[in-house]
């Protein structure tokens, strides 16, 4: 069996850009020969807390795996998610709010939300039930899984393993994993083999993941071919006993994951980006309600109309929320993007740190203010200068939530 995973250190555009090209000219054998092949990027698109937070895949990453595609003469580009089921549910674009939509415009790339895509029964869960993919993964020439690499409390870390999750349509299926959840992400990831997996670790999450955790600055991307290889890694490099990992605790004991997979990764030296995550631990009500003992009867009852119906309120929504038996916030209020000020007077000459985070590579911060830029308005520069030199102009709308719990940390983290 050939293993293949690379490592690279970057923080900025330019470390991303540069760093990620090198090591993807290794995997153009992967590449289709036709030009007109069908690529499809997966992105960890889980909530509208953006990348800075930890949440979510960064854009920058997105931006130069898209350049690198483009660069190699493929024009067929889909950049898709089956985002969060709770924001589906209450009609709330992901894919929009993180600016994801506008990068591919900017790129001339599609993008699509795979909840509303057509699907194709092909996934066995346990209990004999069929789960609904979408069309678009299987269809692909290339597909390029882009997970976030973070801690998860149900089944202790989310990378490439449970990003699969996102190619199920709407929530009618997603929620058939949860009744067996760990089992049924190898269900879901014998159904799909992506053919590369890209890692975006550069500002990790430890803590109350996958969406409430703590960003973790780890200026890494992770490349491979095999998911099962790559979270070994991951649990590696974060500092987890692997058997704490339920997907990969199963997977050995399926026989998937075998003592090759750990010589291997035993023959590497991580000393130089190993660190110590702080583990997912969930408050006692969590943890009582969600042990895989419990599940089921829990489901039973989020299952119902009834349950549903005073979940999607404000009230019953907040109190989930504040218990921490719903990690995501589902505030209907859009953000008013209306540019961006910089204050010249505040600014810390020499910072770079607003160039360092946009995405599309602008002249921040001469250009923050120019109306025609092609800022896409992902907000990255404003939320990463140390000395706020960079204002915002509109309505925060959703914006003002990720502020309250991650303003000062995402600022010092970047």
């Amino acid at each position: 069996m050939e293993f293949r995973i690379d490592f690279i250190s970057a923080h900025t555009i330019e470390d991303i850009c540069q760093g990620l090209s090198a090591i993807l000219e290794k995997y153009q054998d992967l590449l289709p020969q036709s030009k007109a092949a069908k690529i499809f990027l997966k992105p960890n698109l889980n909530s509208n807390m953006n990348a800075l937070t930890g949440n979510t895949t960064d854009l920058r990453l997105i931006a130069a795996v898209v350049e690198f595609i483009k660069g190699n003469g493929y024009k067929d580009i889909t950049i898709a998610e089956g985002t969060n089921s709770g924001f589906y549910r209450n009609d709330i674009s992901v894919i929009s709010r993180l600016a994801v939509d506008r990068l591919a415009e900017h790129y001339g790339a599609k993008v699509v939300d795979l909840n509303y895509s057509e699907k194709v029964d092909i996934i066995g869960f346990e209990g004999g039930i069929k789960a609904g993919v979408a069309k678009e993964c299987l269809e692909a020439d290339i597909f390029i899984n882009m997970p976030k690499l973070k801690t998860h409390f149900e089944v202790g870390m989310s990378v490439c393993l449970k990003n699969m999750m996102g190619c199920l349509v709407g929530q009618e299926n997603k929620k058939k994993t949860h009744k067996s959840l760990s089992k049924n992400i190898l269900n879901i990831n014998k159904g799909i083999s992506p053919h590369l997996h890209i890692v975006d670790a550069l500002i990790a999450m430890e803590g109350l993941g996958p969406t409430r955790g703590t960003p973790v600055n780890t200026g890494l991307i992770i490349v491979g071919t095999d998911p099962y290889l790559i979270d070994l890694a991951c649990a590696r490099i974060a500092g987890f006993d692997y058997r704490k990992i339920r997907t990969l605790k199963l997977a050995e004991d399926k026989g998937i994951l075998t003592k090759d997979y750990h010589r291997f990764i035993d023959s590497l030296d991580l000393s130089a980006i190993k660190r110590k995550f702080q583990g997912p631990k969930a408050n006692p009500l969590v943890s009582f309600i969600h042990s895989p003992k419990r599940q089921r009867y829990f489901l039973a009852i989020r299952n119902t109309i009834l349950f549903n119906y005073l979940c999607s309120t404000k009230l019953v929504g907040n109190i989930l929320f504040r218990t921490g038996l719903r990690q995501d916030n589902f505030i209907k209020e859009e953000m008013v993007f209306e540019g961006l000020t910089f204050n010249r007077n505040q600014c810390q000459d020499g910072c770079s740190k607003c160039m360092d985070y946009c995405p599309i590579g602008l002249r921040s911060p001469e250009e923050l203010e120019d109306q025609n830029s092609g800022c896409i308005g992902c907000l990255y520069c404003f939320l990463v200068c140390p000395v706020k030199a960079i204002e915002f102009n509109g309505k925060l709308g959703f914006m003002s939530e990720q502020l309250r719990q991650y303003d000062d940390i995402t600022r010092r983290v970047a």
